[in-house]
């Protein structure tokens, strides 16, 4: 992630829910119908299987079989492979950022902390390629749908980070930066035999420096 995002919804009022507009129209208003929504839908939801079981280089092909649509298809929705990664990115993230009341309601903020980290690593780790795909996409383009899951991202961050300052648990002079830039660090660190592990030890170190000082502890 690169440092703290600014919403791009903030300078824009045009913007669409990702799969509301038709691909393939240059103009970008022509809304989808409903077959061609679930025909979508269908192949973004393949390729997070796919990605997840074999990586992000696998032939595109296989997504269409899982989707059982046709190669046509995947490619009038996703016109290329960089646009279906960025969106399944873009899926995953905002399911994972959408979680985290959940982990709050169940754990404290410094275990929920923890534990919401490890699974943004996990996700990235389970997919070989994606985080350099993904990087490569927002270099090389603005990318709306990308910087809104940044958005999420930090906006996930700051809300355990707050609950476990409220609680007593972190040492107050944190900030959501700091954690954001660590945590890239660390997604970004994984891919050989052994660095999830060491990636997960690593988030923990850091939740310890945060409890550093903290009046709970």
């Amino acid at each position: 992630m690169p440092e703290r995002p600014e919403d791009p919804r903030s300078t824009s009022d045009s913007i669409d829910p990702v799969g509301v507009r038709d691909a393939s129209d240059p103009g970008g208003g022509r809304r989808l119908r409903a077959d061609a929504r679930a025909k979508r839908e269908a192949v973004l939801a393949a390729a997070v299987e796919v990605f997840a079981e074999r990586g992000v280089d696998i032939a595109l092909d296989e997504v269409a079989r899982r989707a059982k649509v046709g190669i046509a298809t995947l490619y009038r929705h996703f016109p290329t492979r960089e646009v279906l990664i960025t969106e399944a990115y873009v899926r995953e993230i905002g399911a994972l950022c959408d979680g985290v009341e959940e982990l709050l309601g169940a754990m404290t903020p410094d275990e929920a902390l923890i534990t919401w980290m490890q699974r943004f690593i996990g996700y990235v780790s389970g997919r070989p390629g994606m985080a350099q795909a993904v990087k490569a996409v927002v270099m090389a383009t603005d990318s709306t749908a990308v910087q809104l899951s940044h958005v999420k991202v930090y906006a996930a961050l700051e809300e355990m980070l707050e609950a476990g300052i409220e609680a007593g648990l972190f040492r107050s002079d944190i900030t959501v930066d700091d954690v954001a830039g660590a945590l890239s660090g660390f997604s970004l660190s994984v891919g050989s035999p052994g660095s999830k592990e060491r990636a997960d030890r690593l988030v923990r170190l850091l939740v310890d420096g945060l409890r550093y000082g903290a009046p709970a502890t």
